[in-house]
């Protein structure tokens, strides 16, 4: 995968997004900002970022994807195996559903996918030394090339969903004692079930990430 690296953009998703429409840049593909000043989060909201934090977006062909991934789940996926990369520096990150980073009770970050043809892009976010706005940080003495290099590890060798979902099932519970924002109302995951694509089932209705 080649790697371009930012002093500061607006927002890694936006300007690979645009880049890949552009064919400026093809898959597999990633951009790594150092400061990032109008990151995409969920429901249009921006992530900030200041230098010290992780601002990534890679992008990879459907073909390259496990077969038994679905789409809809990309970012439970893709935001568990990060959370994997981090148990090598600290064990308090978790992932909540469907695409937010935990350290305990507290958001440190986000991860965000967008299938743009064949292709399918993922953004993350992290506040790996420094809370920014109303997210905490993590308060660690870690480069951002140092947990990309991890990083990519993982995605040399992309494990099944079926290994990933196994896990994260476990992990899941976590998640029951919050909300999630479900066509804006915020909605507890108290009784949630999760399904084996990831979805949850919520008051009889089943619901998925999207994101």
């Amino acid at each position: 995968m080649d790697i371009y690296f930012f002093n500061r953009l607006d927002s890694t998703q936006r300007y690979l997004l645009e880049a890949l429409r552009e064919k400026e840049l093809h898959a597999p593909v990633g951009v790594l900002a150092y400061e990032q000043y109008a990151g995409v989060g969920s429901r249009e909201n921006q992530w900030l970022g200041e230098r010290g934090n992780f601002f990534f977006s890679f992008a990879l062909s459907l073909e390259a994807l496990p077969s038994d991934l679905p789409l809809s789940s990309a970012s439970i996926y893709f935001a568990y195996l990060m959370k994997k990369a981090l148990l090598k520096f600290t064990s308090n990150v978790w992932v909540k559903w469907p695409n937010d980073f935990y350290m305990h009770d507290a958001k440190v970050g986000g991860t965000i996918t967008k299938k743009l043809s064949d292709v399918l892009v993922c953004g993350i976010g992290l506040n790996l030394q420094k809370g920014v706005g109303a997210f905490q940080g993590l308060n660690l003495s870690l480069e951002p090339e140092k947990l990309l290099e991890e990083y990519l590890q993982s995605l040399e060798k992309l494990p099944s969903w079926k290994q990933v979902f196994s896990e994260y099932e476990v992990e899941f519970e976590l998640s029951k004692t919050f909300s999630v924002h479900i066509e804006n109302t915020p909605i507890s995951l108290k009784e949630a079930q999760l399904c084996q694509d990831g979805s949850l089932i919520i008051n009889k209705k089943k619901v998925y990430s999207l994101r």
